[in-house]
């Protein structure tokens, strides 16, 4: 208010018009800050030691419309490694040479990898100008962590390694061209939430003289999304992640190359598996990729992808009793956290007189614990499908 009045007084103009409430920042316990409980916490601290912007997108990303904020460094250094991983990813792009091309047509790209990353950026500028034009900051600032974490510097740089260093010179241009375009467009949809990061990299990547702040909000027509290469690489990504899943819960070793035997798939899912074969082997950490014959092996984890089984041999790579006995033990420590915080939540005595960030931790901490045994739950019922081979005889 005492802004508002002294703008009207002395420019004589309205200085906002829109204000927008967050609530309450509290402690990482849910507390509110006060000096005498010694948990303020200095934002000029946090930008030393994590720079302003991370402090900005840290706070933009818990800012959730009708709730206080718990926050606290934890936050702020997320944020922190999503600029440095951005940072990287603008390394990335700069070491293999790509370069902002005006002449560059999104939609005119040939490769499925390139349809399908200027798709996902086209879904990305969407949801993150309607988040940002309905005051929803904290959808806006996931919506681009997700978008540049995950779509583009886990699968889209990965995807891209072997075509740019690969033998087909066009796709190896239309990456590099289509890598810059996607850093710009991510900066201009990053600037309002990170101003200093985004006008470095706008300068020092792109080249560009004009301050980002003036350049003009991307406008990406919805015809750039191509659903046949969304469904094409949205299948590779979600076989890889159901392949790395399995593996990761029956503890495979990280390094160990499994062969796979194909069951049940159509000619579709043939020609997928053949197109994407050294994608597959590469970031899936697989061997030999087969149609299988004859039965199943009872020693495979399977993995289904569409309508077809990836029967995957763990039987010489892991100890399965061994692996079983440490789940079970697992499972059973898991089961006595959660009791013990089932009976704390039950005591009506506790829910009365404990502050209610004691009780809503209380309550993260249970689904936590219930999160996590189910996964080992699903884990060992999959080592149960399991049986040995009994050997031939001779």
């Amino acid at each position: 208010a005492r802004m508002m009045m002294m703008g009207l007084h002395f420019m004589g103009e309205v200085p906002f018009e829109k204000v927008l409430i967050h609530g309450l920042v509290r402690d990482e316990k849910g507390q509110k800050m006060s000096k005498t409980k010694g948990n303020v916490v200095d934002p000029l601290q946090l930008v030393d030691t994590y720079g302003a912007d991370a402090l900005r997108l840290a706070l933009l990303a818990s800012a959730a419309q009708g709730r206080d904020l718990r926050f606290g460094a934890a936050q702020v250094e997320t944020w922190r490694n999503f600029v440095t991983k951005l940072f990287n990813a603008c390394r990335f792009v700069e070491m293999n040479e790509g370069r902002l091309d005006p002449a560059f047509d999104p939609g005119r790209c040939r490769t499925t990898l390139a349809r399908w990353i200027v798709g996902e950026t086209a879904r990305a500028a969407d949801t993150i100008g309607t988040a940002l034009a309905d005051d929803r900051l904290n959808d806006a600032a996931q919506a681009l962590y997700h978008f540049v974490w995950d779509d583009f510097c886990d699968w889209y740089v990965e995807l891209a390694k072997p075509v740019l260093t690969g033998d087909d010179p066009a796709a190896a241009g239309e990456t590099r061209a289509t890598a810059a375009w996607v850093i710009a467009q991510v900066l201009h949809l990053m600037h309002p939430m990170a101003p200093f990061v985004s006008e470095h990299l706008w300068r020092a990547l792109l080249g560009r003289e004009e301050l980002l702040a003036r350049a003009d909000w991307p406008e990406l027509d919805a015809e750039l999304i191509d659903p046949a290469a969304r469904a094409e690489i949205g299948w590779l990504i979600e076989t890889v992640s159901a392949i790395r899943a399995a593996r990761s819960e029956v503890n495979v070793p990280a390094g160990a190359r499994l062969d796979v035997r194909v069951f049940g798939a159509s000619p579709e899912t043939l020609a997928r598996i053949d197109r994407h074969r050294e994608a597959l082997q590469r970031l899936a950490r697989l061997g030999a990729i087969e149609p299988g014959r004859g039965e199943i092996g009872g020693d495979a984890l399977q993995v289904v992808t569409g309508e077809a089984v990836l029967a995957i041999p763990i039987g010489g790579v892991i100890d399965l009793d061994a692996e079983r006995a440490r789940l079970a033990k697992e499972r059973a420590t898991l089961e006595k956290t959660i009791a013990g915080i089932e009976t704390k939540l039950a005591n009506r005595q506790f829910l009365d007189r404990a502050p209610a960030e004691v009780v809503e931790e209380q309550q993260a901490r249970r689904d936590a614990a219930r999160s996590a045994r189910d996964k080992v739950a699903a884990a060992i019922e999959r080592l149960s499908s399991l049986r040995r081979m009994e050997p031939e005889n001779p």
